[in-house]
C-alpha cells in the first residue's frame, strides 16, 4: 500500500489498522519514497542478549586510595623549578 504524508496526517487511524492487518505501507512525500510503515515484531524474550561489558568497569579496583583522595592529590598546587 502507498500513502502520502498528507494521508498519514489525516488518516493515521486507517493506516495503523492496515498495519495491524499485516500490510506494509510506503509513505511518500512529493512523489518520493520517504519511509515504510511495517508491523512491529516484539523481540524474542527467550534469547536474552547479554550486554557488552564496559571496558572501564572496575577501572578503580586496584587502587588503594579513594577517588576523593586521588582527586585532592591531583589538584594540589604543583611546584615548578
Amino acid at each position: 500500500m502507498e500513502a502520502t504524508t498528507k494521508d498519514m496526517r489525516l488518516h493515521s487511524r486507517e493506516l495503523l489498522a492496515a498495519v495491524d492487518r499485516g500490510e506494509e505501507i510506503e509513505i511518500t512525500y512529493r512523489g518520493r519514497l520517504r519511509a515504510r510503515l511495517v508491523p512491529y515484531r516484539a523481540p524474542d524474550k527467550t534469547a536474552k542478549a547479554k550486554p557488552a561489558r564496559n571496558p572501564l568497569f572496575g577501572l578503580w579496583r586496584d587502587q588503594t586510595d579513594s577517588v576523593d583522595e586521588h582527586v585532592r592529590r591531583i589538584r594540589q598546587l604543583r611546584e615548578f623549578d
